[in-house]
């Protein structure tokens, strides 16, 4: 699956809509949190996907609730000017499971670097990861995938499409086991930049 072509199409432009929607941010300053918050996202992911304890849990939930059905009903979510508000809820209890007590600081790192409130930022990640969710488990699917070694490959690979995965897996691996979050952050978020071709 090519990430930079659906977010940049119509469902790319659906998300943007019901985003900046309900942030009250404009769709530039959002884009920009969209595309430092994906790559962050997904490395987060990989990172739990490498680890046979909290890879079992997120093969279950690829498989049984964010197979890719979500895609589907974009305009039903994000359109018309408002936000499903169980999408939004689910993104919470998603963040959770990936970032742990490090919720908080990456909503905050986004914050700095888009220039948008923190409570805007963590509405973005809240919003985004159900979305990230079922774009793997959409290829996961696909592919057959059925352990976690294959789930974490499968995730680099969707990384890798913007050139170089093993450095975003790095990135967030600083980030999630440290508490500096400073240069870490300016990294990951000029990679989001990269990843989508700014």
């Amino acid at each position: 699956m090519d990430l930079m072509d659906l977010l940049q199409g119509p469902i790319g432009r659906t998300l943007l809509e019901g985003m900046s929607a309900r942030t009250g941010q404009d769709q530039s300053t959002t884009q920009s949190a969209l595309q430092a918050a994906i790559p962050m996202l997904m490395g987060a992911l990989k990172k739990n996907a490498s680890d046979p304890d909290k890879a079992s849990g997120l093969m279950d939930a690829l498989m049984n609730k964010h197979n890719g059905g979500l895609l589907d009903q974009i305009t039903d979510i994000f359109g018309g000017g408002s936000v499903n508000e169980d999408v939004v809820e689910d993104g919470d209890k998603i963040l959770g499971h990936v970032l742990g007590d490090k919720k908080e600081m990456v909503a905050a790192a986004l914050s700095k670097q888009t220039n948008m409130d923190t409570s805007s930022a963590m509405d973005i990640l809240k919003m985004a990861a159900p979305v990230v969710m079922n774009m793997i488990g959409k290829q996961a699917a696909q592919s057959n995938v059925s352990d976690h070694s294959g789930l974490a490959g499968i995730i680099g690979n969707m990384l890798g499409s913007s050139g170089d995965a093993a450095q975003h897996s790095s990135l967030i691996e600083r980030l999630l086991d440290a508490d500096n979050d400073g240069s870490i952050v300016d990294d990951l978020f000029n990679m989001g930049r990269k990843f989508f071709g700014r």
